[in-house]
């Protein structure tokens, strides 16, 4: 096996990481909060944030550089429009992604406190979901069509 073997499988286990733990998180948080007990919630969110920090930020931090040398030994260039349009929606993502962690972190920290004062859930605690979903979504669907990208590498002219 070359090593730029090594390389693309890591570039695709990167991609395996970043979909199948976002799709993850977003489940065991989607559930969690359907629940609303606050101490559920706390439990959820902090696996969740450690689940996030491990796994997709290793994967975030390793997707461009095993990019950057696929693509410099497949001789493609920067200016190749799927390559274009992927490395926005890279970003695009990122945007998106690091309010999320964020957010987790403040949800977690906002069902600690319910668990701690036996109240219901704060306010702020329900606008931080209401973002976290929000952010959720776009970064979601890019992350789909990232993938579908990569894949199929289309012809785009700009």
């Amino acid at each position: 096996m070359e090593w730029i073997d090594l390389i693309r499988v890591a570039h695709v286990l990167g991609a395996c990481v970043l979909i199948g733990t976002g799709t993850g998180i977003a489940f065991f948080m989607l559930m969690a909060h359907r629940i609303a007990d606050p101490s559920f919630i706390a439990n959820t969110a902090s696996v969740v944030v450690v689940a996030d920090m491990l796994f997709t930020t290793t994967a975030a931090i390793a997707q461009p550089i095993t990019g950057y040398l696929l693509m410099r030994h497949l001789g493609w260039s920067f200016t190749e429009g799927w390559l274009v349009v992927s490395l926005a929606l890279y970003v695009f993502i990122g945007l998106f992604w690091l309010p999320v962690v964020y957010i987790q972190a403040k949800m977690r920290d906002e069902a600690r406190i319910s668990v701690r004062q036996a109240i219901p859930l704060s306010q702020r605690y329900h606008r931080l979901y209401l973002i976290w979903f929000a952010c959720g979504v776009p970064a979601f669907s890019a992350i789909l069509v990232l993938l579908w990208l990569m894949v199929t590498r289309p012809l785009i002219t700009f």
